[in-house]
């Protein structure tokens, strides 16, 4: 039986930043950055958005587009880094937006016997997301699920992660009416417990708090959004993580070919729009049985005419929408999925039953490869997406208003665009309720 994804949408913030004019302010080289690394905008969240709205507004554009019926859906999974809260999932937020909506053609809470879910795996949680949603309806061929990847990257002012950015979410209905993609049901995995980028709790004594309430405890615990990383060592586990979960991968179908070649389209997860790419030479090596030592011919290779044209071929069009947004974590790989089908639409491509390698990764650490192959009904699903439209009909704000937002200095709506839900406010009385968020639809 095939399963995989029927339909799929996408929401992104309105506000970008142009990556040249933080290059400018942070003395870099903006070749460094666009060239180099592919970047070109950096999406950014006005005051007034949240994990919460990005998945809602990805959600409520995947069910409107695709006229799917809340009494069809299982279950609704979000995979995100970015959570709300330690104990109340983000999804129930987003659910709850996205039923008020709905009661006219659905009637009152249509998603009342629906498994909602948070997972959570640094920038794989979606994916994770994907193959619970998949293994559910391989057994229960008759239900649907939904998965939403929603995430905001956000790093300290001045650190080397702050020019790769960005913020956005991906709604996915699985089915097995795989209109869009097939997902075969062998995944190669591999994990180790690392520190190579993650988002503890400091620790802080009570009195940097002005008027703090005296049954505080003497020591705070703090959780900020940006992570402690290491940007190389990373990158080396990324690196190690996607080439032993490649190897396992092909354990467990049973081959030896080299499933590079194979595969017409190559997926990433991209922290940054070449990452890719970048982090593929030393498997494509590998793989084509290429001396890579010492590590200078891994420079050359990625240089050379033969890498150059297999990055042509099969990864440079799922690179493109990641260059206009910037690092989204978990929803990143499924935008380069989207990236690489809205081009093949819009360019006329004929890609019907082309296979598609995808390589996930999760800091801390996991990586993900898998396959799929792509279906006959894809156009009529990518039709409804305008992708590149969308993200050319932006509104830029200048450096300024971006570090503002990011200390969160404003609290009042920079740029507001209709039909979207956004945050309303914030409980801050009720102690019963004090940090309750609640949103509304803007029309």
């Amino acid at each position: 039986m095939k399963v995989g994804i029927e339909a799929a949408h996408f929401f992104i913030p309105d506000l970008y930043l142009e990556i040249k004019d933080l290059a400018i302010e942070r003395g870099i080289d903006s070749l460094k950055l666009e060239k180099g690394l592919g970047l070109n905008k950096m999406a950014v969240l006005n005051s007034n958005e949240d994990t919460a709205t990005l998945a809602a507004n990805a959600l409520f554009r995947l069910i409107e587009n695709y006229a799917i019926n809340p009494n069809d859906i299982a279950k609704i999974y979000l995979g995100t880094e970015s959570a709300l809260d330690a104990a109340k999932p983000t999804c129930t937020y987003a659910v709850q937006m996205v039923e008020e909506q709905l009661v006219t053609k659905y009637g009152v809470h249509c998603f009342r016997n629906c498994d909602v879910l948070d997972m959570t795996f640094a920038c794989i949680g979606g994916i994770d997301a994907l193959q619970n949603a998949l293994d559910f309806v391989q057994v229960h061929p008759n239900r649907k699920a939904i998965v939403i990847a929603a995430d905001y990257a956000k790093y300290e002012l001045g650190s080397s992660g702050e020019y790769t950015q960005g913020a956005g979410a991906v709604a996915l209905l699985i089915s097995s009416s795989p209109n869009l993609i097939e997902i075969e049901s062998t995944f190669g995995i591999a994990t180790e417990s690392v520190f190579d980028f993650f988002k503890p709790r400091r620790y802080f004594e009570k009195s940097i708090l002005k008027n703090a309430p005296e049954n505080y405890p003497d020591t705070l615990e703090i959780f900020t959004d940006e992570p402690i990383f290491d940007g190389q060592y990373s990158n080396e586990c990324f690196k190690e993580r996607i080439k032993e979960a490649y190897y396992h991968f092909k354990s467990g179908i049973g081959t030896t070919e080299n499933m590079l070649d194979e595969w017409q389209h190559l997926i990433f997860h991209l922290p940054y729009a070449f990452h890719g790419k970048r982090i593929l030479t030393e498997l494509f090596a590998l793989e084509k049985d290429i001396n890579i030592e010492p590590n200078e011919a891994l420079k050359q290779l990625a240089s050379s005419d033969l890498y150059q044209e297999f990055v042509k071929e099969k990864i440079e069009t799922s690179q493109k929408a990641s260059s206009e947004i910037g690092n989204m974590y978990t929803a990143s790989i499924f935008m380069a999925l989207l990236s690489t089908f809205q081009t093949a639409f819009d360019e006329g491509k004929a890609i019907t039953e082309n296979k598609v390698g995808f390589f996930a990764y999760g800091s801390g650490s996991k990586a993900k490869v898998f396959e799929g192959k792509i279906n006959k009904n894809w156009q009529s699903v990518v039709a409804k997406w305008h992708l590149f439209q969308s993200l050319a009909n932006r509104t830029p704000i200048d450096f300024k208003t971006y570090l503002q937002l990011h200390k969160k200095q404003i609290t009042s709506v920079i740029h507001q665009k209709p039909n979207q839900f956004v945050l309303d406010s914030i409980e801050k009385e009720n102690p019963n309720l004090k940090g309750a968020r609640y949103y509304t639809y803007i029309r």
